[in-house]
């Protein structure tokens, strides 16, 4: 019998940018960025692992505006034809440094990696989210959702149907594209208010992730602290984010993504090559960016960029599996510390950004790989495990109300209302406003009804946490602010066209064609009863699943 668990969670996520009115959006590379060096590396990484004979378990958020994405056929076009760019440079490379030893190794590592990752794309025919499917159907992988657009929920509390809308939006979509309800939620930036649990049970699920402080402020104080989840008064469970474990993963001074080994993602080919050269390869207008081939290791905090060290994928590799073993290691040691302590088998929960793995560390896919497979050959303290199956196994855990609290800055709730970003809510809170009023009317006709539904599009959309974190970090600012003000006067005109019962029709089209996230959205979703039927259902759904599980 193992002492303990690990549940090893990544949240998995990109705000909705789709730009076919435009050639060409810098922002939209966040997406292809992410399929090239996260998602698809991790789907490789999963195929080893199945291939191989590890039974590996993991939880990881798809989030809905990241599905949407995924699964548009534009964007797919699009990432083809950037992938095929990548790979046609990375053949020059090859040219250009024929006669440059430790380069040209790079450039045809390089060639052969991009290869695979395109092998890998066709293999699905661009449909990733089936790939990620796969492994949810064999029950290695066991997926949840978040907040339809990632709304800060506790910034919207005053408006419990603009919280609820996120939520069901969210469990409808996740239902049309995996076939099932989802069992988890993964609170858009972990922000928890008191009372949302109400919404959550009445959406059908059964946990919840926030951070550690929430839990360990719970009332009455969780015996267990973060290494048990706690059930709210609902019923729903809440698990808390463990600090050792991923202060070890996170931690600039001391997290293992900053060793000298690995590569420097603030040295790029698209900065350093001769103008002309990369021309091709940079923005239309000629301005450098980031291309994703990348010759430098990070060599030590104290080198300057100008003086990093050549790369060298073997060794870096080589340091991922031991860190990956140093983590184990870690985690043994902290199971059975405190196994011994609370006479009980602890659960550590070690919750991530996807994009950390592979984007921002180039080789945590590789880490994660070879963290399974030790957990699976080389150790039995603890057993990997699944949030929901945890609590199939545990079904008696504390009742507490947790505390209102984040993952971000401080814990609460600074890194996303301070001064950079308190205008946007005035206007979010008028719009959510008009949206629970529009969502009373009946619509006079099958245009009125692609206004409201494309309305409550606007105003999802307009909530995303994304664009107040983007102005907060003062990267892309002018972007998050265009993105935030363009949904807005969308949904405003959409709300006056609706109460004048005068629709542009030609316009309207043109917005649907943009903004196409969630194509069977009701806006009646915002309508305050809602929430009351919500609750009479969820109470039925709750009797019944009691009623199978006495029987079986």
């Amino acid at each position: 019998m193992a002492l303990g668990y690990l549940a090893l969670v990544l949240h998995a996520h990109l705000p909705f940018v789709r730009h076919p009115e435009s050639d060409y959006v810098l922002e939209e590379e966040w997406l292809y960025e992410a399929i090239t060096e996260t998602y698809i590396p991790l789907v490789r990484v999963f195929e080893g692992l199945k291939r191989e004979g590890v039974d590996f378990k993991m939880t990881m958020s798809l989030t809905p505006s990241l599905v949407s994405m995924l699964r548009d056929p534009l964007l797919q076009q699009r990432y083809e034809e950037h992938l095929s760019k990548l790979q046609e440079l990375a053949e020059k490379e090859v040219k250009r440094h024929q006669h440059n030893g430790h380069l040209l190794y790079l450039a045809n590592y390089y060639v052969q990696e991009f290869a695979q990752i395109r092998e890998t794309w066709e293999s699905y025919q661009g449909d990733l989210v089936l790939a990620f499917k796969q492994f949810l159907d064999s029950n290695n992988l066991e997926i949840i959702t978040c907040g339809a657009t990632h709304g800060y929920f506790p910034l919207m509390r005053m408006y419990p149907q603009a919280v609820w809308a996120q939520i069901q939006v969210a469990c409808e979509h996740y239902e049309e594209n995996f076939g099932r309800p989802p069992k988890g939620i993964w609170l858009p930036e972990c922000a928890y208010y008191e009372g949302i649990e109400r919404m959550l049970a009445d959406a059908g699920l059964r946990y919840f992730l926030m951070d550690g402080h929430g839990i360990l402020s719970a009332r009455p104080r969780p015996r267990y602290g973060t290494y048990a989840p706690i059930f709210t008064e609902t019923g729903v469970a809440a698990f808390g984010r463990d600090h050792e474990s991923s202060q070890q993963v996170w931690s600039a001074k001391v997290g293992y993504p900053g060793d000298s080994e690995y590569r420097e993602f603030y040295k790029d080919l698209g900065w350093e090559a001769e103008y002309e050269y990369i021309k091709p390869y940079i923005m239309p207008d000629g301005q450098r960016k980031n291309i994703g081939i990348k010759y430098h290791k990070i060599t030590g905090r104290e080198v300057g960029l100008s003086d990093k060290a050549p790369y060298d994928p073997y060794w870096a590799r080589e340091k991922a599996a031991e860190h990956a073993g140093n983590f184990m290691y870690n985690r043994e040691q902290q199971v059975r510390n405190l196994a011994e302590i609370m006479q009980r088998p602890p659960l550590i929960v070690s919750p991530y950004d996807a994009e950390l793995f592979g984007h921002w560390w180039y080789e945590g896919p590789w880490f994660i790989d070879y963290l399974f497979r030790k957990v699976w050959y080389d150790q039995n303290t603890f057993d990997m495990i699944h949030l929901a199956d945890y609590l199939r196994d545990h079904p008696t855990q504390q009742v507490c109300r947790p505390s209102q609290s984040s993952w971000g800055y401080k814990g609460f709730h600074e890194y996303w209302l301070n001064d950079n970003t308190a205008w946007i809510y005035p206007h979010l809170h008028k719009a959510a406003e008009r949206m629970i009023e529009l969502s009373c009317l009946e619509p006079e006709s099958e245009l009125e009804l692609k206004a409201l539904n494309q309305a409550a599009r606007e105003l999802l959309l307009a909530q995303s946490s994304d664009w107040a974190f983007i102005m907060q970090t003062g990267t892309m600012v002018p972007y998050a602010v265009r993105r935030t003000k363009s949904h807005l006067l969308r949904f405003n005109k959409l709300y006056e066209d609706v109460k004048a019962h005068s629709i542009d029709s030609d316009w309207l089209q043109k917005v649907a064609e943009i903004d196409n996230i969630f194509p069977n959205i009701n806006y009646r979703v915002y309508r305050p009863f809602q929430l009351d039927e919500a609750f009479k259902i969820n109470q039925s759904r709750i009797k019944n699943q009691n009623r199978e599980e006495t029987q079986n």
